[in-house]
């Protein structure tokens, strides 16, 4: 029996993405779509590249069900991810109150309910390359990102529920 390979989210500059045959809106870094060779720590830019899905964190509390074939794990109220490119921890989870700047994932609004961890300066960590890209939900108006990929919640549901390990973002710049 042949398995289907896995399926890509291709991101277009334009605010739009790609999901099998279903097209949907999506917001992108205020800094735009740059090479991943020239992306900094808070550039508000989003890398251009192949980045695998890692692992998902969603709040339980505001989404009780989540089907995907993907890692998932249950945030809590003080879970966070390290942006201190100095800090041992940069571009990794880290636990409230931590020591360096975190950015805190339990947050009151929606943007974090569901967050897919995607593999961009994770192997190996180079400092200052940028931290925390994510795929999340998208602010209401797709209002630009700080560098990570918002879907609408039915879109971003519908990508989990059709990925698999190996599924990536894939960032395509302006041509």
């Amino acid at each position: 029996m042949e398995t289907e390979p896995p399926r890509n989210l291709i991101v277009h500059a334009d605010g739009f993405a790609e999901w099998g045959a279903a097209r949907m809106r999506c917001a992108i870094g205020r800094g735009g779509i740059v090479s991943a060779a020239d992306a900094t720590e808070g550039d508000g830019a989003t890398p251009a590249g192949l980045w695998p899905m890692r692992t998902v964190y969603f709040r339980k509390d505001r989404v009780p069900v989540l089907k995907t074939k993907l890692l998932t794990v249950i945030l809590a109220s003080d879970d966070g991810w390290c942006d201190a490119p100095e800090d041992p921890a940069y571009n990794r989870f880290v636990r409230h109150p931590y020591g360096a700047s975190a950015e805190r994932l339990w947050r009151d609004d929606d943007v974090y309910d569901i967050i897919v961890v995607l593999g961009y300066n994770d192997d190996p960590v180079l400092p200052g390359k940028g931290s925390a890209i994510f795929l999340h939900l998208a602010r209401e108006g797709f209002l630009p990102s700080e560098g990570c990929v918002g879907l609408a919640r039915r879109d971003l549901i519908e990508v989990l529920e059709g990925a698999q390990q190996g599924s990536c973002v894939e960032i395509v710049p302006s041509s």
